[in-house]
C-alpha cells in the first residue's frame, strides 16, 4: 500500500503537510507514505490518494490532520468505513475524467523529487531517443507535423521557432524556458514545475539539441520558491545521472541548465524583457527586428518558449506529431491546460483536446456557478485578453475562434464570473495591474493606461461623464497602435471587450448614477424597510461604524452618510429588511 499526500502549493496552503506530519505519527501497517505534487483539483485539497498493491486509488478529499487516524485505520484493516466519509463523490470524479492530461500526465502521480519515479513513469526515454537516433532535423520535423504551438500566449508555431535559432550560425545558442508566470489567476507553469520538473528539463534539452544550444536557462517567477526549490534538485539528480551536463548518453550532445529568478515584473514575461532581465538589466522591452532567434540573450541567437510548451515536447517525440495533431482543430492542434478560477464551483487546472467550448470547460467540468447564480462572462488570456459574455459561451477553444470574440488564448488563465460581477470593475481591475506593470518605456503604454484607469475610476465612483466611453476607445485604438511591445499593445483589450458586450453597464454607471451588479461601492446605498424591521437591534450592533440607529423592538434606520457600505448590517439581518439598492 502506499499513501500519497498532494503537496503542491495549494495542497500546502490547504494544510497537506500538516495531514502528512500527524500520518508520521500514526501506525501505517507498513504503507509507504509519500508525496506528490499538484493533482488540479484545487477546490478539494487537501488530497490523500491511497494506492492498493494492484494500483488501483482511492481518493480522498478535503483531509485534515484529525482524520489521519482514519487512514491508519484503513491501512490497518482495509476497511473502507474508516475512510468512507472522505472519500471523492462521482461527481468530483468527472473533474479529472472529463479532462486529456498531455502536459499534465504524471501531475499528481509521481513524486516530483524522485528522479528515479520520473524514469519508471518512461522519463527521459524521449530524450535518449532524440540523441541517439535523430537529426536535429528530424526533431524539428516531428515538432512540425504535430502542430505544437507556443502555450505562452501568442500561439506561434514552435518548429518555426526552433528552426529559425537553428539556421543562425553562431557557435554559441541559448535555450531559454519563460516560466514568468504573471497573469491574475494563472498558476499552469507553476503547477508543471513543482509537480514534474523532470518533464521540463526533457522537453527543454530536446529543444536545446534541435536549435544547437550547449547552455539552457529557467526564467522562473521568484514568487514561486517551491517550484524553485524543486527544479534545482531535479537539475542536480538529472546531472548526477548524466542526463543532463557532458556527453549525454554518451553522445557529442551537452547541455548545462541554470536557474534564475524573476525580477518580480510582468513585462518580463515579454521576450525581448525576459532577456533583458537574464543580463542584469532593467526589464524593458527591445526593438525587433532583430528577433531573439537571430540576436537574443547576450545578442546570441536565442530560442524561448514557456513552460507548457515544453512540457508536451517528450510526449509528441514518444507518440510521434501525427498523435498530437490528431487532437484539436485544424489550425489549434493538441491540448491545452487551463487554470480555471472565480465563481466556478470547481476550481483547478484542467487540460483538454483543443476545440472543446468554454461551456465544456466552465459547465461539464467546472461544474457551472457557485450558488447556481447566472453565468456572465469569461476573462481568457489575463490582463492581455477579453472579457467573453454569456451568450458567446459556445465559442470553441483555439486560437482563431477565442481571436474573434476579442479576447485571447493567452497562458491559460480563465477567471469566471457570475451575475454579481461588475464589468467596469472587471476593466478596471485589469487595466490597474498593467498600469502598473508597465515598464515605462514608452509614451502610449505609461501614459494612455494611466489616463484610462483614471477614467474608469471615475466612471466605477459615479463620477463619470458623457463622452468617457467614446474616449476609452480613442486612448484604447490609440495605445494599441503606438505601444513599444506586447504588454502594451495588448493592454485595452479588458476595456473594449467590456464597451463591446456590457457598453449598457457603463452607461448605467454614467448616466444612471447606479451599478447594475451592486459591486461599487460608491454607487450603493442600504436602506432598512420599516414594516420589516422587528428591532432585534443585530444590524447596529455589527455596524463597525455606528450608522444605524433606533430602539428595541422598533424601526430601525441607516445614517447614509455615516455608511461605509461594508455589507454586515444585510449579512446579520434575520427578516429580510435591509435593502441594497
Amino acid at each position: 500500500m502506499k499513501i500519497v499526500i498532494g503537496e503542491g502549493s495549494c495542497g500546502i496552503a490547504a494544510g497537506a503537510e500538516k495531514v502528512r506530519k500527524a500520518l508520521l505519527g500514526c501506525d501505517l501497517s507498513g504503507a509507504k507514505l509519500t508525496i506528490a505534487g499538484c493533482i488540479g483539483m484545487c477546490y478539494l485539497e487537501p488530497i490523500v490518494d491511497i494506492y492498493d498493491d494492484n494500483g488501483d486509488v482511492k481518493r480522498l478529499v478535503r483531509v485534515t490532520e484529525k482524520d489521519a487516524e482514519k487512514i491508519a485505520e484503513y491501512a490497518q484493516t482495509g476497511n473502507e468505513a474508516a475512510i468512507a466519509d472522505l472519500l471523492v463523490s462521482d461527481e468530483d470524479k468527472e473533474f479529472l475524467e472529463k479532462q486529456t492530461r498531455i502536459a499534465l500526465r504524471r501531475c499528481g502521480i509521481i513524486n516530483p523529487e524522485s528522479i528515479d519515479e520520473f524514469v519508471e513513469a518512461d522519463g527521459y526515454s524521449a530524450l535518449k531517443k532524440v540523441v541517439t537516433t535523430m537529426t536535429p532535423e528530424d526533431v524539428i520535423d516531428v515538432i512540425k507535423v504535430s502542430g505544437l504551438a507556443g502555450r505562452g500566449g501568442a500561439g506561434f508555431p514552435t518548429w518555426f521557432k526552433w528552426n529559425a535559432a537553428r539556421q543562425s550560425e553562431d557557435d554559441e545558442k541559448y535555450l531559454i524556458c519563460n516560466a514568468d508566470e504573471g497573469d491574475p489567476g494563472a498558476f499552469m507553469d507553476r503547477a508543471v514545475i513543482e509537480s514534474d520538473p523532470h518533464n521540463l528539463i526533457e522537453g527543454m534539452l530536446i529543444g536545446a539539441y534541435a536549435i544547437g544550444a550547449k547552455n539552457a536557462v529557467v526564467y522562473v517567477r521568484a514568487e514561486y520558491p517551491l517550484a524553485i526549490k524543486r527544479l534545482e534538485k531535479a537539475i542536480e539528480d538529472a546531472t548526477e545521472k548524466g542526463y543532463l551536463g557532458e556527453h549525454i548518453f554518451g553522445t557529442d550532445f551537452s547541455c548545462t541548465m541554470t536557474i534564475k529568478a524573476g525580477a518580480g515584473a510582468f513585462v518580463c514575461g515579454e521576450e525581448t524583457a525576459l532577456i533583458e532581465s537574464l543580463e542584469g538589466h532593467r526589464g524593458m522591452p527591445r526593438l525587433k527586428p532583430p528577433f531573439p532567434a537571430q540576436s537574443g540573450y547576450w545578442r546570441k541567437p536565442s530560442n524561448i518558449n514557456n513552460v507548457e510548451t515544453f512540457a508536451n515536447v517528450s510526449w509528441i517525440i514518444n507518440n510521434g506529431g501525427e498523435a498530437f495533431a490528431a487532437m484539436g482543430t485544424e489550425g489549434s492542434k493538441g491540448t491545452k491546460v487551463f487554470a480555471v478560477t472565480g465563481k466556478v464551483k470547481r476550481s483547478g487546472l484542467v487540460e483538454i483536446p483543443m476545440g472543446k467550448t468554454l461551456r465544456d470547460v466552465i459547465f461539464d467540468i467546472g461544474g457551472g456557478m457557485k450558488g447556481d447564480k447566472a453565468f456572465k462572462a469569461v476573462q481568457m488570456g489575463g490582463p492581455s485578453g477579453g472579457c467573453i459574455p454569456a451568450q458567446l459561451i459556445d465559442t470553441v477553444i483555439d486560437y482563431k475562434a477565442l481571436g474573434a470574440t476579442g479576447a485571447i488564448m493567452g497562458s491559460g488563465g480563465m477567471v469566471v464570473m457570475d451575475e454579481s460581477t461588475c464589468m467596469v470593475g472587471m476593466a478596471k481591475f485589469f487595466l490597474d495591474f498593467t498600469a502598473k506593470e508597465s515598464c515605462g518605456k514608452c509614451v502610449h503604454c505609461r501614459i494612455g493606461t494611466t489616463r484610462m484607469l483614471e477614467i474608469l475610476t471615475r466612471i466605477t465612483e459615479g463620477k463619470g461623464k458623457e463622452g468617457d466611453v467614446e474616449l476609452l476607445e480613442e486612448l484604447c485604438y490609440g495605445i494599441k497602435d503606438g505601444a513599444l511591445c506586447g504588454l502594451g499593445q495588448t493592454a485595452p483589450n479588458p476595456v473594449l471587450t467590456t464597451i463591446k458586450y456590457f457598453k449598457d453597464e457603463y452607461i448605467a454607471h454614467i448616466e444612471n448614477k447606479t451599478c447594475p451588479a451592486g459591486e461599487c461601492t460608491s454607487l450603493i446605498e442600504y436602506s432598512i424597510i420599516e414594516d420589516k424591521c422587528k428591532g432585534c437591534t443585530l444590524c447596529a450592533r455589527n455596524c463597525p461604524v455606528d450608522a444605524i440607529s433606533g430602539s428595541v423592538k422598533q424601526p430601525h434606520t441607516i445614517d447614509t452618510d455615516k455608511c461605509i457600505k461594508c455589507g454586515k448590517c444585510i449579512q446579520n439581518c434575520k427578516f429580510g429588511a435591509i435593502i441594497r439598492k
